[in-house]
């Protein structure tokens, strides 16, 4: 670099001015690092990006190694898909929150469900009794499934579903539904989650153990490769990584080793890279760490693109594109002062936007108390149309490129993260990691280490350990109908009396024959779910061939 010597000296000669004027005006008593506690220097230079290679590290916008964009126009030719997440109660209630949601701007549905459809239950199990509807939606039938998306333009509109041990059935019900209503397979587009490796890491909603839970889900990988083109099968999964305490790095790490997996894995069953490497979608929390957040994105495509071009020598471009949403960090908001929760989702959403998301969900303000109000649901949205429409993020592309800050964090994210993939590539893997515990303590430390700073009082939260107020701040919150549980045990009670019994049990055996051998196991679930078996009946099956898993509980 021409001019190195000269800055050198004029950096050395700043620095002694900087600690001459530290002397006298000493530092803020602050912590000077990210929220993942790593250190932030006082100044950048062009000294600390001196090797950064624009062609090798950075280059264009959709072309290798994409950390500028995957598409060369992103949101000069299309902005982001705004997708909140929705799920209340039974599904008429969520039905109607997705027509207010989409009536408002929202250009894409996302679903939650409740804990029992999460576990793989229905409603009437002992074990879900209390829980329904009460984080989500209850879904037990594929009848339940039509009324969720009930006049809803879903060959129009791609959907996203937030469920891991029963992914393959839930699917298997979203196809079957769209199928009654004349909508072909193969134009349907979405997301199932799908990512069971993430659930044995961090957020803990288990079915079956981890390798029969690995080829349920090479199942949904191959079945839509070759039935559903459209579909991402799995949305590999960092967000919960980060919500259960994660630094950013570790997030991005055992994120892209979980992806890493996921391919090895459709690999040994035979499928090309490049069949179903493109649809591989990946899922990112943004937390509040402005800078870093942002590098983390940048990060975060660069290393997909290496790992899939030199690893598993993917020659597609769109194998090598690592294509993500984003939700802001509901583990920020906090119930004390609940309005600041808009503020901190704003910033979360507008580092997400300058990071190059494909798609965002932004928090409501009361997401920390109970499931959202349409008022503070229409807020996030409006948030998320604000940074679109008004605020310039979305005029240019990658804006904050060149930054010395941004690219020396940027590659500081990905070096680090690439000695985490090292380690669990020496373990044998991300399921080997797994047993071992590796990442779930890795979190667990973290996690710990950021509390106690929040306790010392080294890192602020507004509100929490700082500018603290006695007054209660009100906010309303949503109420679940008591009554709910009770009406959705007659709505599936229902189905069952009018279902023919002979074809339910006939799919079942068939389904329960099949996972004792090699078959995949898709066909077999469609079968059940159109023979209007429950969500509860078909992952009995699953549970009783393979086991179920239970957490070592390892601290």
């Amino acid at each position: 670099m021409a001019t190195r010597d000269p800055i050198e000296h004029e950096a050395r000669t700043w620095h002694q001015r900087y600690r001459d004027a530290v002397t006298k005006n000493p530092e803020r008593r602050a912590r000077f690092s990210t929220v993942s506690d790593h250190p932030i220097k006082e100044l950048y230079t062009p000294l600390d990006i001196q090797g950064l290679d624009y062609t090798r590290d950075l280059g264009f916008p959709g072309q290798f190694p994409f950390t500028r964009g995957v598409q060369p126009t992103m949101y000069r030719g299309k902005l982001w898909t705004m997708r909140m997440f929705a799920g209340l109660g039974s599904a008429k209630d969520t039905n109607e929150r997705f027509r207010l949601l989409v009536e408002a701007g929202q250009t894409g549905l996302s679903t939650a469900f409740d804990m029992p459809t999460l576990m793989g239950y229905d409603t009437d199990s002992p074990k879900a009794r209390g829980e329904c509807g009460r984080c989500g939606v209850a879904i037990d039938t594929l009848d339940d499934m039509e009324v969720l998306f009930e006049d809803l333009p879903i060959d129009q509109i791609t959907t996203s579903m937030t469920i891991n041990p029963p992914a393959p059935v839930l699917w298997a019900m979203y196809i079957a539904m769209a199928e009654k209503r004349g909508i072909p397979r193969r134009v349907l587009g979405g997301t199932i989650q799908n990512d069971m490796l993430k659930e044995f890491i961090a957020q803990k909603t288990f079915m079956l153990p981890p390798k029969p839970s690995m080829r349920l889900i090479t199942d949904t990988i191959e079945f839509g490769t070759k039935e559903v083109p459209k579909w991402n099968t799995i949305s590999i999964s960092g967000y919960h990584i980060r919500e259960a305490g994660s630094t950013a790095v570790q997030e991005l790490a055992f994120t892209l080793a979980d992806g890493i997996a996921y391919v090895e894995s459709a690999l040994a069953r035979g499928l090309e890279v490049d069949s179903f490497a493109p649809r591989l979608s990946f899922f990112f929390n943004s937390h509040l760490d402005f800078f870093e957040e942002i590098a983390k994105f940048r990060a975060a495509r660069r290393m997909w693109a290496r790992i899939m071009k030199e690893r598993f020598k993917a020659k597609d471009q769109r194998s090598l594109w690592l294509r993500f949403h984003t939700q802001t960090a509901g583990c920020s908001l906090t119930a004390q002062q609940p309005y600041n929760n808009v503020v901190r989702t704003a910033l979360e959403a507008l580092a997400a936007v300058l990071g190059g998301t494909q798609s965002l969900h932004t928090n409501s303000l009361d997401e920390v108390l109970a499931l959202p109000t349409e008022e503070a649901a229409t807020i996030a949205l409006r948030t998320q149309q604000i940074i679109a429409e008004e605020s310039g993020a979305a005029h240019t592309i990658d804006p904050l490129a060149g930054s010395y800050f941004l690219e020396r964090l940027t590659t500081e994210i990905e070096e680090q993260a690439f000695e985490y993939i090292k380690k669990i590539d020496d373990m044998g893997g991300m399921v080997a990691a797994i047993e071992r515990n590796y990442p779930q303590m890795e979190i667990a430390d973290a996690a710990y280490a950021y509390q106690t700073q929040i306790d010392t009082n080294e890192k602020t939260v507004v509100g929490v350990n700082k500018y603290a107020t006695e007054e209660a701040i009100p906010v309303d919150i949503l109420h679940i109908d008591p009554h709910l549980e009770a009406q959705q045990i007659e709505r599936t009670n229902r189905v069952k009396e009018q279902r023919q019994r002979e074809a339910v049990a006939a799919a079942l055996e068939r389904l329960g024959e099949a996972a004792q051998g090699t078959d995949n196991l898709m066909p077999f679930i469609l079968d059940a779910v159109n023979a209007h078996a429950t969500e509860q009946e078909i992952c009995d099956v699953l549970r009783e061939i393979f086991g179920v898993y239970r957490d070592p509980g390892v601290y």
